[in-house]
């Protein structure tokens, strides 16, 4: 996926992707936002903000002066990880804007933050978007598609007049997204890839990450990682590695170790599908327990 890293862009300063859409990037760097989290100004006279991204008064700063004389009237949230949701309140209170995402009240969000970026626990919208919602401004029309498996609230939302999808962390220009449990599934995961096969959106444009040009030769090139990662698991597990940590380290053991507990959990998401899928029997729970074929 190397060819996916390869991009251009200035902190503080917006790129025209396309004649509706602008992209600011935030300077959070790191291991699971690449090099920042991608806000996305669509529109002319009246602009939806798509993920405002984490607190940072610079990168609010760049979003107020990209829009310029033109009415912010949506803001619109993908999923509530603390890189994309957290700045849509201080930027409501500058602009009066609504806040537009999918809201799960039942989100189990107690996972270990140090697998990604965290959950921003104190977020609420004004408008709870719905799969197959439609969010109109003046020049543009955003359809919702619910999205589940890295978070299960996570949406994507199309521009239909340009057929672009706005792909938050479900398809990344970078990486394949991290899946951690409980609220992460990898089921509902794969259920939403080839949610997105069926759709006919021209490019994709991820949070994190360059614009994604032939989305659906990606799609099915990440469906593919998955299911591989799966046969490796069961073959693991032939071979007498009953535990998470011993299967981690065959199946990555060209990884450096101090990933190998992202690993885990990651693992820990793909046995939960098989548990699920009665491909695989568990003994336990989570971390700690014994798995074995069926």
């Amino acid at each position: 996926m190397s060819s996916l890293s390869n991009f251009s862009f200035e902190y503080g300063a917006s790129d025209q992707i396309t004649p509706l859409v602008k992209r600011l990037i935030a300077k959070n760097p790191g291991p699971f936002t690449f090099t920042g989290t991608g806000t996305f100004i669509v529109g002319t006279k009246e602009l939806a903000i798509i993920d405002p991204g984490p607190i940072d008064d610079d990168h609010l700063k760049a979003i107020i002066k990209t829009s310029g004389k033109n009415k912010i009237s949506h803001i619109i949230v993908t999923h509530t990880h603390n890189d994309h949701s957290p700045l849509s309140k201080p930027l409501q209170e500058i602009t009066g804007a609504p806040i537009y995402s999918y809201f799960n009240e039942a989100m189990d969000t107690k996972t270990n933050n140090q697998f990604e970026e965290g959950y921003d626990n104190s977020f609420k919208p004004d408008v709870i978007v719905k799969d197959g919602d439609l969010i109109k401004g003046f020049d543009w029309t955003l359809e919702a598609i619910h999205t589940p498996g890295h978070t299960s609230n996570h949406m994507c939302y199309s521009l239909l007049e340009e057929k672009i999808l706005f792909s938050g962390d479900h398809v990344m220009g970078w990486s394949t997204t991290v899946i951690v449990p409980p609220d992460g599934d990898m089921d509902e995961y794969l259920k939403s890839l080839e949610k997105l096969l069926d759709r006919n959106d021209n490019i994709y444009l991820p949070t994190h990450g360059t614009q994604i040009d032939n989305p659906h030769d990606l799609v099915n090139k990440y469906i593919e990682h998955r299911i591989n990662r799966e046969e490796q698991i069961i073959k693991a597990i032939k071979s007498g590695n009953f535990k998470i940590n011993e299967m981690v380290k065959i199946i990555y053991s060209d990884v450096d170790p101090g990933l190998h507990p992202a690993a885990s959990m990651s693992t820990l998401a793909h046995l939960n599908r098989m548990v699920k899928n009665k491909i695989i029997k568990v003994d336990g729970q989570g971390l700690k327990a014994d798995y074995s074929i069926v």
